[in-house]
């Protein structure tokens, strides 16, 4: 009889498993593994919001185009601002927002001018109305103002010729604005990648379906559904597919057809109905498929056809879990996305973790100010993977790193907000 121990598959309970690999190592294989989209679309202003650009933007002229007024008020010389006591100027006209004062600023003259409106020739700062004393058509000024004052030199803003966004740039709505400053109106974007996702296991139902014993609604499609939705992809759901292998590899050949990325939920454990990472072996090829991480290590990345997969764990904040950490950071890249994601902040923790050294956990928490006015850190209560209510909650991550062993309550902690993801 032999004395060999047989090997067993380490499970979620699990703390250690030398075959799981770090997080930043599974990010870093997946970004060197996915290439950028390489088709563009030419499209107007208004369709780009969250748009990744395929070009770089220059400005054809200076912006603002003229010299012109921050504030309602008067134009004058600068020179003729007293040193001491008060000096009288003659106003000689108004300047309105688009409908300019063609005249010459001479010696003790002013001109009324509004908010918007060009400098008269001559004029170099403008004086608040409320800073000034007016008797008919003369206003008396104070040594008390600058040379310069309240006035928006051309090209302050933007200079003829510069580069105001860069290929790769996610658009904001400050951006289309700053488009729309330059007259810009349709610019070219990377298209947007596409995403098929579906749900494994016999125990889910779609909403309106009616629940037998044992049987749950599958919220895994919808958080994915809003994930995905923010982030600007085209998705297709291919529904719940039940725990047989000819039903997962039909639903993974569909997606693959369909998307640049593929994305399940469930079906990537050791369970004998679990056939996602089979059938990924069997028509694709896996790149890893264990994480050190809690929770969700249970994490398949691989490739099917042309298609990327990911193979997400089934428990409902595992799902976000892995999503935000490999799925987001992927699928960014994929878009032709550039630069840094958000560093983590180190704050005070007002609660107690627990935690074994052995993988880096990703608890919930919520971020917020105390009495003092600094920034503290909570948990959101049970940290389970399947209390989908602690995501509700929280408004961050707390990263605990892998070797630690815990966290006292006012020890300080790395955190992830939610608004660096989201």
């Amino acid at each position: 009889m032999s004395d060999a121990k047989p090997v067993m598959d380490a499970t979620c309970m699990d703390d250690f498993d030398p075959r799981s690999i770090a997080p930043d190592e599974a990010l870093r294989r997946i970004r060197s593994a996915i290439e950028p989209v390489t088709d563009t679309e030419r499209r107007a202003i208004r369709e780009c919001i969250d748009r990744v650009l395929a070009e770089d933007i220059q400005s054809h002229a200076d912006v603002p185009p003229a010299g012109n007024s921050a504030m309602d008020g008067y134009a004058i010389r600068g020179a003729d601002i007293p040193e001491t006591g008060a000096r009288e100027l003659r106003v000689i006209g108004t300047a309105l927002a688009g409908r300019p004062l063609f005249a010459v600023l001479q010696p003790g003259t002013a001109v009324r001018i509004m908010t918007g409106a060009i400098l008269p020739e001559g004029a170099d700062t403008v004086v608040m109305q409320e800073s000034v004393e007016r008797t008919a058509e003369v206003i008396r000024i104070r040594p008390d103002i600058r040379p310069g004052d309240h006035v928006r030199m051309a090209g302050e803003d933007i200079h003829a010729g510069e580069t105001v966004l860069e290929t790769g740039h996610r658009l904001t709505p400050a951006d289309i604005g700053l488009l729309a400053s330059l007259g810009i109106g349709q610019i070219q974007v990377w298209r947007r990648p596409r995403v098929a996702y579906f749900s494994t296991g016999d125990e889910l139902r779609s909403i309106g379906e009616p629940l037998a014993a044992g049987e749950i609604y599958d919220s895994n499609r919808y958080t994915l559904f809003g994930m995905l939705g923010r982030l600007g992809v085209d998705t297709l759901d291919l529904g719940v597919v039940r725990d047989r292998r000819d039903a997962v590899e039909a639903a993974v050949d569909s997606a693959a057809a369909y998307g640049d990325v593929v994305i399940s939920s469930g079906g990537v454990s050791v369970g004998e109905a679990d056939y996602v990472k089979e059938t990924l072996e069997k028509v694709g090829k896996v790149e890893f498929w264990k994480v050190a991480m809690k929770p969700g290590r249970p994490l398949a990345f691989g490739r099917v056809g042309k298609a990327w997969f990911f193979g997400l764990p089934g428990n409902p904040v595992s799902v976000m879990v892995t999503f935000y950490q490999f799925v987001q950071p992927a699928l960014r890249h994929l878009m032709g996305e550039r630069g840094a994601p958000l560093p983590g902040v180190r704050v005070r923790c007002a609660s107690r973790l627990k935690k074994r050294p052995g993988r880096v956990e990703y608890q919930r928490g919520v971020l917020a100010q105390d009495e003092a006015g600094e920034l503290v850190v909570r948990k959101t209560g049970a940290q389970g993977s399947g209390i989908l209510r602690s995501m509700s909650q929280a408004n961050c991550f707390i990263v605990l790193p892998l070797e630690s062993a815990g966290v006292e309550p006012g020890a300080m902690v790395e955190v992830q907000p939610f608004y660096g993801l989201v």
